[in-house]
């Protein structure tokens, strides 16, 4: 029987709720988290930054890849020697188990280094603590990672003083050579690993560190002695691992206590039947004595933007329909003193459309008509799709820069007619592709006056992050003035910008404009266009006839650049399905739940372009595949991104029929 220890992943679950220790990792309950740590370690930089570090400790030992128990006596016996550097070398202590990525052993002084895929400015040494004098929210995890790791090794070696660091890519270093990130390639193994294939590194490429390390001892001791959080309360830290590492190894269940944290549970299924089991409802009914038809209604963690859900949760509020004003802190007049729904009265909107089982949808036609007739024709509907890299493309970069790789464009004329224009994707390793994205997009654009359309904030962001980018170029491009003109005509400046516009064809917001003028029950509060376009092709009739039949990429009717003779609207028990649904598997080597779970996300939310997009860009960035792979991942992209506009045309033209 293999020993159930309890390692630093388990542990930072464990932080999030102690009962996810019981479900972890158990076939028969549903993860929605990321299935596959190749693919997240991938996306997020994971593995050329881990290779990255072990080249800045020269001569090591690699560990990890080696079986547990086999890589415990093999740390053992190169402990032994003076001085030592190790790569993941493994320690346990009583039921607790961890692996170091990088252990540097000189005599009796031990240096500990966990490296994140994450960026660091040197300038934020005291972002680890709060304005009250607690650990910040944002790097507690890294801090109780390091703090887990130190408190083992120290307890697995005693008599060694022992140093933590925890290493960061430098967001000021300036990569010193073309083509570094290309020297890191990665090759998939069996299961979930993976092996970086290291090319030959010069001199001058290692000449500027671009991971910094940062010393974090005073801050493991505070953790340790329990300052900082009171997230170890009533039995203290080492208690605390005591109490986890035993209620693990024996697989026993620590009682739930519900609260807002649970809106985020991956241990959650609302499937019937015949799926994998449902942690999250396993915990409510035990806590709350519920059934499963408890499940039909929206929860107070359903509830959009929603705040106190804690504060509900704790006083048995835990369906919306047992909310009232008062608790939402609605002003009387229900507004904010702008057009449309302010926060309040759409949470209050959605409360009362569950109250009463109304499944229609709320639509503010007035100020959609207003803001219509502000709009110039033809229409730009446009999406972006970004990855970041940790180490550079080429030299003068800095490490985790925002790389816009693919763009797609539609088209809606006066008279109804809508085309897919255009589109952009460059994926070639090692090419930083920013300045022919944004010449690709102007070319688009200029044509005409016509307003420019987006959904959420990124594209403004992206723009703004290219503008910076050829501001600072030391050798900045032929035409960087009028790129630069060019930006600055669809945009605005964002805040912490030091300069300062407002473009004159400044990008639509189609997600602020669904905040203040629509609600679709069928959401159930989410504003994602992934929720939001299944939502109105249920209600619009107008859409279900148009897209009804394989009109899309049609001769003659709509224009497509990636589909041929498509049907949109297809129904399934009754209702229309997700269009997203009727696309091909962006990948053919992963699980349906792991597409799902990248998918997934809020359009309002930046971390939506850290999904299966940026996955993809990564694999077609590093990975070794074959041709056939290749083409097959860029054919997807093309197709969900080209998706993506349309879904803002069919929105658009939903609204136009309601207020014409």
């Amino acid at each position: 029987m293999t020993h159930r220890y309890l390692t630093k992943s388990r542990f930072l679950l464990a932080m999030q709720c102690p009962t996810k220790l019981y479900y972890a990792g158990k076939e028969e309950y549903a993860d929605q988290s990321s299935e596959d740590p190749f693919l997240a370690a991938l996306a997020e930089g994971g593995f050329q930054v881990g290779a990255l570090a072990r080249c800045y400790f020269p001569g090591g030992h690699m560990i990890g890849q080696l079986d547990d128990r086999t890589a415990l006596v093999e740390t053992a016996r190169l402990f032994e020697q003076e001085n030592v550097v190790l790569y993941e070398p493994a320690f346990r202590y009583e039921n607790l188990f961890v692996r170091v990525d990088v252990l540097v052993k000189e005599g009796k002084r031990l240096r500990l280094y966990e490296v994140k895929s994450k960026s660091w400015n040197p300038s934020e040494e005291k972002a680890f603590i709060g304005k009250k004098g607690n650990f910040s929210a944002a790097w507690k995890p890294y801090l109780y990672d390091i703090a887990f790791q130190a408190y083992v090794v120290g307890k697995a070696m005693p008599g060694f003083g022992a140093e933590a660091f925890l290493m960061f890519a430098d967001k000021t270093a300036k990569c010193p050579t073309d083509g570094l990130n290309q020297k890191f390639r990665i090759r998939k193994l069996s299961g979930n690993k993976a092996e970086v294939l290291t090319g030959e590194l010069t001199l001058q490429d290692l000449s500027v560190q671009l991971l910094t390390s940062v010393p974090v001892g005073a801050y493991v001791s505070m953790i340790i002695s329990g300052d900082g959080t009171d997230d170890f309360e009533p039995r203290g830290f080492e208690g605390t691992l005591r109490y986890l590492a035993d209620c693990y190894a024996v697989d026993r269940k620590i009682l739930p206590e519900p609260g807002g944290k649970c809106g985020k549970c991956q241990f959650i299924s609302s499937e019937e039947s015949g799926q994998r089991k449902s942690g999250f409802k396993e915990c409510w009914k035990e806590a709350f004595g519920w059934q499963d038809e408890d499940f039909r209604e929206q929860l107070v963690l359903d509830l959009w933007d929603y705040r106190k859900k804690d504060s509900a949760i704790s006083t048995g509020k835990l369906k919306i329909v047992d909310l009232e004003k008062e608790d939402l802190g609605m002003r009387d007049d229900g507004g904010d003193g702008q057009h449309g729904l302010s926060r309040t009265s759409r949470q209050f909107l959605q409360i009362e459309k569950e109250r009463l089982h109304d499944q229609e949808p709320y639509i503010d036609r007035d100020n959609l008509k207003r803001e219509m007739n502000g709009w110039n024709f033809p229409l730009h509907f446009i999406d972006f799709e970004t990855a970041t890299a940790p180490i550079p493309f080429t030299k003068g970069r800095y490490p985790y820069e925002m790389i816009a790789f693919q763009f797609s464009h539609h088209i809606a004329e006066e008279n109804g007619s809508v085309r897919h224009a255009g589109q952009f994707l460059l994926t070639e390793p090692g090419v930083f592709p920013n300045y022919a994205f944004l010449r690709a997009l102007k070319t688009e654009l200029e044509k005409d006056r016509g307003s420019v359309f987006r959904y959420s904030h990124y594209e403004n962001t992206v723009l703004n992050v290219i503008h910076r980018q050829l501001r600072e170029e030391e050798n900045p491009p032929g035409d960087s003035e009028e790129l630069l003109a060019f930006i600055e005509s669809i945009s605005h400046s964002s805040s912490g910008n030091e300069c300062s516009w407002q473009g004159s064809r400044d990008m639509v917001d189609l997600l602020d404009m669904v905040k203040r003028y629509y609600y679709h029950p069928l959401t159930r509060g989410s504003n994602s266009i992934k929720y939001v376009l299944p939502a109105i092709l249920e209600s619009s009739a107008f859409l279900q006839r148009k897209y009804a039949g394989n009109v899309y990429g049609a001769e003659g009717e709509i224009s497509s650049l990636n589909f041929k003779d498509k049907r949109w609207i297809e129904k399934e028990n009754g209702r229309v399905k997700d269009p997203y649904l009727l696309l091909p598997k962006m990948f053919i080597d992963i699980a349906p739940e792991e597409m799902e779970h990248l998918m997934s996300g809020e359009e309002e939310n930046a971390i939506r372009h850290g999904g299966a997009a940026m996955t993809a860009y990564a694999r077609l960035q590093y990975e070794e595949m074959k041709d056939v792979e290749r083409n097959a991942i860029m054919r997807a992209l093309l197709q969900y991104c080209e998706l993506d506009t349309l879904a803002m045309v069919m929105l658009f033209e939903a609204w136009k029929e309601e207020v014409s």
